[in-house]
């Protein structure tokens, strides 16, 4: 009899091209890729993979399991699907992915409400900048940002929502030091695997020196407020903190469009259902604040 782990770990081989690929893919550990495909193939028969110098290939006959292994996967994932989606109590777990500024910033207070309104839905927040994989059930909702609705899965189902922009922002103190002629430096405050977006400009306010780093939204945040100088975040953020301000001159910048996304037979169960209903009329009341236009920018 076939293991379902052993298919698990094969499709992650042919899929990544090395062991070292599938075992990141995996969260297992090299040797336990390899006892699984010795295994498999001891199973079969059969060499299944051929290793060259530029990683594993599929021999003929891996070429034939590859394709009932992936029917098998495809079976497995419809199958949990459909007895989730049959699941209509309003009760037990619901996974929800979103990205960590939309949680701590914007949509945490409306999260709890909804886990008070419904005691017996056990919610787990997912605040990640990693995209989780609904087909897969790393989410059962994921709230994400979108530039353009034809780069998501065919097989996703999205509610739409507001667009989100985005500005220049600084500290309203370094603002009026800077206005009274303060010869402090005034930096780019960046996440240092992106830098300053192309659309960003420095207004009226010119920056002086090297850029001031760092690796996560929550530490650029706390820089900016620090009075260090400028940077980009989104209007949700920089327009409702008081310690905050837009910068003079510069101008807003589309993200894109928030969609709340399901999968197949997910949606179809009552606590998913009402969570999205839920978030959808919430951010319906956020759209001026995710434009920019909750404030005044003369």
């Amino acid at each position: 009899m076939i293991d379902w782990d052993d298919i698990r770990h094969f499709l992650a081989v042919a899929r990544g091209g090395s062991v070292r690929a599938a075992a990141e893919r995996l969260g297992v550990n090299h040797s336990t890729v390899l006892r699984r495909i010795a295994q498999f193939e001891e199973r079969l028969g059969a060499h299944i993979f051929e290793k060259l110098p530029s990683g594993y290939r599929l021999t003929a006959a891996g070429e034939e399991v590859l394709e009932f292994a992936e029917e098998m996967e495809a079976s497995s994932n419809r199958l949990e699907t459909r007895i989730f989606g049959r699941d209509q109590a309003v009760r037990g777990p619901l996974r929800v992915t979103l990205a960590p500024t939309l949680a701590t910033h914007l949509l945490m207070p409306d999260l709890a409400d909804f886990a008070r309104l419904h005691p017996d839905i056990e919610m787990e927040i997912v605040s990640s900048g990693e995209l989780a994989n609904l087909t897969n059930r790393e989410a059962d909702v994921a709230i994400r940002v979108v530039y353009d609705r034809k780069t998501l899965p065919l097989n996703l189902h999205g509610l739409k929502g507001p667009e989100v922009f985005g500005g220049v922002y600084m500290a309203r103190a370094r603002l009026a030091a800077w206005r009274a002629g303060a010869p402090d430096p005034i930096r780019w405050i960046v996440i240092s695997a992106h830098g300053i977006p192309d659309w960003a400009s420095e207004g009226e306010v010119g920056t002086t020196g090297g850029p001031f780093r760092t690796t996560d939204a929550g530490a650029q945040i706390v820089a900016v407020r620090q009075g260090l100088g400028l940077t980009t975040l989104p209007c949700f953020v920089g327009d409702a903190d008081p310690l905050l301000v837009g910068v003079p001159g510069t101008d807003l910048h589309m993200y894109g469009t928030l969609w709340l996304l399901t999968q197949g037979e997910t949606r179809k169960t009552k606590r998913v259902r009402l969570f999205t209903e839920f978030v959808s009329r919430r951010l319906v009341a956020y759209a001026p604040l995710l434009a920019g236009l909750s404030i005044s920018r003369d």
